[in-house]
Formats: structure tokens, sequence, C-alpha cells
């Protein structure tokens, strides 16, 4: 007996599916767009929306998400939208506090510093309780697409993530995150595979309320050598493929394509083309010829 679907219903109907199409390797009739940073600095509505209030608290009004992933759609004929929000919100949900520093980027007032530090995190996470609100918006941006295109879902990977909050923001190096890896390998394996788990439920959550696709940033990806990726990223890649996938299907929600980003990871590409992603993002470091 398959589990009730705990998906919306009424959404309306689909009118342009060639990016789902594209992403499961169908042929379409033109190459569809989409930009993964579709709300962005260089529209001047966003930084006027933006400009009133901060912005993780941006991120968690489902109405002001909704109103920045339709700009762009307003401007360009785009086959796709992305829903409006961070990376960093999984961090939050597992009780770090995180800030936007004006001309600094995102960052944590207290980093993970000690193995101990873990204990600090939740290691259980109601992914509805703390990210509720991404789920709303989502939802309420699928209906206020109504149909135009599709809309995408997203988290950050468990590196990625791991990396900023040992890091305590941004770095040119992630020295701090990599020492971890080197130091406390056990540990680092704990704090990924909780991330991993909460990252599974957050993404089956976007499905849930209505994304139609997923994509996963391993924007760190560039930072570790082959044999690090090998040990700390890619295994907890493909967990999440799976993971997802297996939820999905028992919980009667539909299989969406889902989409892996790893950046500067040109060194894996054909190990993330068999981690069980439908599609493999690139990015401007290969020749799109190199990578197929």
């Amino acid at each position: 007996v398959s589990a009730p679907s705990r998906s919306p219903k009424g959404f309306p109907k689909l009118k342009n599916d060639t990016f789902l199409r594209a992403a499961r390797g169908e042929e379409t009739e033109y190459t569809p767009v989409w930009c993964m940073r579709q709300a962005g600095r260089y529209l001047p509505e966003f930084r006027e929306t933006r400009a009133a209030q901060d912005f993780f608290a941006t991120c968690r009004s489902p109405k002001v998400c909704c109103e920045l992933t339709l700009q762009p759609l307003r401007r360009f004929p785009l086959d796709a939208a992305i829903i409006f929000s961070d990376i960093l919100v999984v961090p939050q949900a597992l009780g770090m506090d995180v800030v936007m520093t004006p001309g600094k980027g995102p960052t944590f007032p207290e980093p993970l510093k000690e193995v101990e530090d873990l204990l600090k995190l939740r290691q259980k996470v109601d992914v509805t309780a703390e990210l509720g609100y991404v789920f709303q918006a989502i939802t309420l941006t699928r209906h206020s697409l109504e149909g135009k295109v599709p809309l995408i879902g997203f988290s950050g990977a468990p590196w990625t993530l791991m990396s900023y909050m040992i890091e305590g923001g941004g770095s040119t190096t992630m020295a701090k995150a990599k020492s971890w890896l080197y130091r406390h390998p056990d540990a680092s394996h704990r704090l990924l595979r909780l991330l991993t788990d909460v990252i599974i439920d957050y993404l089956v959550g976007q499905v849930a309320a209505g994304a139609q696709a997923l994509q996963l940033f391993e924007s760190h990806a560039g930072h570790l050598g082959p044999e690090q990726f090998q040990v700390f990223a890619l295994p907890y890649i493909r967990d999440i493929a799976r993971g997802v996938k297996s939820k999905l299907k028992s919980e009667a929600l539909p299989l969406v394509p889902m989409i892996v980003f790893a950046k500067d990871a040109h060194y894996a590409l054909a190990d993330l083309a068999r981690a069980g992603y439908e599609v493999v993002g690139l990015d401007w470091t290969i020749r799109p010829q190199d990578a197929r």
C-alpha cells in the first residue's frame, strides 16, 4: 500500500516543461535557459525589495521570497525559476546563529571550534518546524508562477555547509575546515552524516511543497583535492540522491530530476555522473565538450 501523498494539490498546469524534459535527458526543441542566481543584485527591483529588511528575515518571509523569485521572469523568457533562499538556512535549523554582515557576507558569530561543539547542534531536526518557511515560499511561488515554468528547490551539500560552520564565514583557503578533516576525521564524518540526514528531509519537504526539480550545491568542492573529495564529499552526495529518491517513493511524491553542482570539481566529473543525479552542473573552468 503506497503512503498517502503529502504534496499540496491544485497547482496550475505546467505550460513550459522544456527544462524538465532536458533534465530527464529527453529531446527538446531548444536549449532551455535559467540562471542559478536569478533573483540578483543586477535587478533594481531586487535591490529595492531587499533593502527593506535583513537578509535572513527576507528568507523567512514566504511572500518576499515569492516576489524575488518571480521578478526575473517578468523581464526575461527563462525556462525555470529557482526559489529565493540561502544554503545557510540548514546550519540555522541545526541551531547555529548566522548573520549577513554588509560588505562581508554570511558570518557565524560562534563557529564550531572544537569537536565538543558538535554537541551544541540539534541532533534531530524537525525540518517542517525549522524550515517550514521555505516550504511555504515554494508552495506560494508554485501557485504564483501559474504554470509558466517549473520551480527548482535546492540545498547546500554537506561539505560546503560544514566548511562555513567551522570557518565562520567565507574563506579563500578553508584552512580551519580542512584541518578538521585531517585532525578530526571521525568527528568530521559525524557532522557530515548529521547534515546529510537533515538535507534529505529538507529536499523531500521541498518536493512535498511543490518543487519540480532539486539542485545540490557543493560550492566549496574546489577546496578539496581528489582524495579528500572521495572521502568527505562524494559519499554524502551519493547518499543524498539515494535517500531523497527512496523517501519520495515511500511518501508517494513525484520523482523529480536532481542536479548536482560541485564547483571546481572537474577532477570528479566521472564520479559525479554516476552519483545518482539526472543532471551534472558544470562551472566555467571546463569546456562542456571536455566534460561530456
